[in-house]
């Protein structure tokens, strides 16, 4: 594999000026579209193993990989054999399979906290719908969430943080209502002072406290020590129902996502990404008697047409039966530690701030002093030398999300090869800067 990379983006233009006719702003979801470092967004013809190959032919080592999910990286041989073999035999029922209980009883085995599992189809359905399970089962109304924590698009998740207090959400996008977020509660994350002041003051009325235990939607940020051990005991304590949002670190930061991680048992996990092996599939799951509440066992209601799709369970199964290989874990997140010391070494070697760090395989860096631990100090990254950093790793041919404020994964397939291309292209980025 060559490490020399043709630049061109003539085809990516000319697609990119079409899709702009039809889909608005060119894509389909909105960080796509490299608003946030401009140029023009590369269209993929393929990918395999750790490589992107583009529509004018560029190579990439991909540092994206579909935001999270392809952790064996991609067109997986197994995994391209389950959805083949599925697929001769229908794509879509509308019906009961044996697959969803196989994938039920794999995720039950390997995450901690999960007792009944339900199946939907995007991580936005599954935090909305363990939102909504938490109040049936409580009876309450306001959900506690944190700056900076994403966790979809529903419409109670799209409010602006207050600073540390108790805030009613305020609307932070068009189309969404106050009375929609009137119930939403913030503050900063890894601030426990601030959380239990809040949740103290709402305890009669506080059905769910939401977080992702290690953030990937602000760049990636690592709970303080202490900071999920406090939400814990802070939920168990006024009666609310603790949500992690494992939709990115689930299957990701350890076999049994971040819970296995750090030890700490949620009521109710968000799972996606991972866990469809790169196909549409999501899940909400967590303790019986809570789980119990979703219809038809109970009155909670949620529903969904694909939800259990036989595809996506064959691709999951197949996905999950592989990440159980002995030392699997270990050597990924050994391959992470690598890329995280090339960009510091890179960074050091042309006198660049920069703040990067793991959790597992999920990595990112900051171009600013550390320590970095919330929205508000993320924010001190610069973000128009990652613009020109972006575009430098990109000519020489390694691609990393279009965006400070989101963070980086790798695969089992990247090798010797792909992290001596990412450590000249890393050495290029930050000559480029400094």
């Amino acid at each position: 594999m060559s490490d020399v990379v043709d630049a061109r983006s003539d085809a990516s233009a000319t697609l990119f000026e079409a899709a702009r006719h039809v889909i608005p702003g060119g894509v389909n979801s909105p960080v796509r579209a490299f608003r946030s470092v401009g140029g023009t967004p590369r269209f993929i013809a393929e990918a395999s193993g750790a490589w992107l190959t583009d529509e004018d032919g560029n190579r990439y080592v991909d540092y994206v990989l579909s935001w999270g999910p392809m952790i064996l990286g991609h067109a997986n041989p197994a995994i391209v054999a389950a959805i083949s073999h599925q697929a001769a035999k229908g794509t879509s029922y509308g019906a009961p399979t044996a697959l969803e209980t196989t994938l039920a009883e794999m995720v039950i085995a390997m995450v901690p906290s999960v007792e009944m599992v339900r199946f939907v189809s995007s991580g936005t359905e599954a935090t909305m719908s363990a939102v909504r399970l938490a109040r049936a089962f409580t009876g309450r109304t306001k959900v506690l969430k944190f700056a900076g924590c994403y966790h979809g698009h529903a419409d109670a998740f799209l409010v602006q943080a207050g600073s540390g207090v108790a805030t009613l959400g305020l609307p932070d996008s068009p189309g969404v209502t106050p009375g929609t977020v009137a119930d939403t509660l913030t503050c900063a994350y890894n601030d426990l002072a601030a959380a239990t002041a809040i949740a103290e003051a709402h305890t009669d009325s506080l059905a769910a406290i939401i977080v992702e235990p290690v953030v990937g939607n602000m760049g990636l940020v690592q709970p303080l020590p202490g900071y999920l051990e406090g939400l814990r005991a802070l939920a168990t304590r006024t009666g609310a129902v603790l949500i992690f949002d494992e939709v990115m670190t689930g299957f990701r930061v350890a076999a049994g996502g971040a819970q296995a991680h750090y030890g700490i048992t949620p009521d109710l996990t968000c799972l996606g990404k991972v866990i469809g092996g790169g196909l549409p599939v999501a899940a909400y799951g967590g303790r019986r008697d809570i789980m119990a509440a979703v219809a038809p066992s109970g009155k909670m209601y949620q529903a969904g047409t694909l939800s259990g799709n036989p595809i996506a369970m064959a691709a999951g199964i197949a996905t999950l039966q592989q990440l159980q290989a002995p030392e699997f874990y270990a050597t990924l997140t050994a391959s992470a530690e690598r890329v995280v010391e090339i960009v510091r070494t890179a960074a050091a070697k042309h006198g660049v701030a920069v703040t990067a760090s793991n959790v597992g395989s999920m990595w990112g860096f900051f171009l600013c002093e550390g320590p970095v631990a919330d929205y508000e100090s993320a924010k001190r990254a610069d973000t128009q030398k990652y613009a020109t950093l972006f575009h430098t790793l990109l000519m020489h041919g390694v691609y990393i999300a279009p965006s400070q404020f989101e963070a980086a994964f790798i695969s089992s397939l990247h090798g010797e090869c792909e992290l001596s291309v990412t450590a000249a292209a890393f050495d290029a980025a930050f000559a480029a800067i400094s």
